[in-house]
């Protein structure tokens, strides 16, 4: 049985990367985590995990600047050192950096280290900060591992340039389809319960209410479209409360734009709404649009990060600039006329979501800890 440790923040392990845990576990692996507590989730982590994989704790934290991640790198020394381990698979940019640095020992001993990019922080059209930041060490640290791996086209060839022997994509990091296909909701009765009339085309956002989620992108474009019967909702709660509900007020439309907060029925608003827009400034892939249209929602996204690798435009969506407001806004004129566009994009982004399901991906990152071609 090959020993593996997995090294990421409590808020990775227990959004992502607990099916992966269990799936390895059960196919030849003994598996332990590392994680820093980033989100006071490890004790929801260990509930989750239900005994099958221990977890140590290291002291570190998301920014690249603190002192005290020092403590973290000899908790992580400690931990590699303490052992042996077959393959050390490693997650984000400060854990990734701080895990390959404690893993030079150990590669030395035979230990195979993969590196797992869930979006590299410089990408087109980041600010130049991030490329003066990350990309040097990324790709110093590069040489640190024996493997990396994607989970979308532009860092996979971003990648491919940088000195690991092997580069490897996957199909995101796993989507459980069934869960959202397969979710049944009294349509009417949900839109009464979230107060949007049930003859509106009602579009849904899901996200934090941060920046780089671009939500006010959606709110410009409905205030230009001026159609009193679209209405829009976002799932998710943030900083920018405050600002994007002025923003919607000061355009007229505050009575057309929904602010629902932190939900634990997303699967079921997304099966009331017609259209799901995804704006984003950054994002790896985007799980929430890939939710969405495995819920049977046609996409109006951006086109930045691993996003244009599943929405196609015409095709399964359309995308444009997350800054292109009359771009969004032609978007949504064009689904809101056309039922039989969306109707198509719906059928053919049923289908192209089948390839990210996490029955699929379980089975790809499993072959891929084996080290094998």
């Amino acid at each position: 049985m090959k020993r593996l440790l997995l090294t990421c923040t409590d808020l990775m392990a227990i959004q992502f990367l607990v099916p992966h845990v269990k799936y390895l576990s059960a196919h030849g692996f003994s598996v332990e985590l590392a994680c820093s507590d980033v989100g006071g989730r490890l004790d929801d982590l260990h509930r989750a995990l239900d005994g099958v994989a221990p977890i140590h704790v290291v002291r570190l934290v998301r920014s690249p600047f603190s002192p005290g991640n020092r403590k973290g790198y000899g908790d992580l020394k400690k931990i590699i050192d303490g052992s042996h381990w077959d393959v050390i698979w490693t997650n984000e940019p400060v854990m990734g950096v701080m895990t390959r640095l404690a893993a030079k020992n150990a590669r030395k001993n035979g230990t195979k280290v993969v590196y797992m990019v869930h979006g590299f922080h410089f990408y087109k059209g980041a600010p130049l900060k991030n490329w003066l930041l990350y990309y040097p060490v990324e790709k110093y640290c590069s040489r640190l591992c024996d493997m990396i791996v994607t989970i979308n086209e532009e860092d996979l060839r971003r990648a491919k340039a940088f000195h690991t022997a092997r580069v490897e994509k996957i199909n995101g990091i796993g989507l459980d389809t069934k869960r959202f296909s397969s979710c049944t909701v009294n349509k009417a009765e949900k839109r009464k319960e979230l107060g949007i009339p049930e003859n509106a085309f009602f579009v849904v956002s899901v996200g934090e209410l941060k920046v780089h989620k671009n939500h006010e992108a959606i709110i410009r474009a409905l205030a230009k479209k001026q159609d009193p019967h679209v209405f829009y909702g976002i799932c998710g709660k943030g900083e920018l409360l405050e600002y994007l509900q002025n923003m919607a007020k000061k355009r007229g439309i505050a009575k057309q734009v929904f602010f629902f907060g932190y939900r634990t029925d997303v699967a079921e608003i997304l099966h009331t709404a017609d259209l799901f827009a995804f704006p984003s400034r950054r994002d790896g892939l985007g799980l929430a649009a890939l939710e969405a249209m495995a819920s049977g929602l046609p996409l109006l996204t951006s086109n930045v990060g691993g996003i244009p690798d599943y929405v196609k435009n015409g095709i399964t969506g359309f995308s444009y600039r997350y800054d292109d407001i009359d771009g969004f806004a032609e978007g949504l004129q064009k689904y809101c006329r056309d039922a039989e566009l969306r109707k198509r994009v719906i059928n053919n982004g049923l289908e192209a979501v089948q390839k990210y399901d996490i029955r699929e991906v379980e089975q790809t990152v499993c072959r891929l800890m084996e080290m094998e071609d």
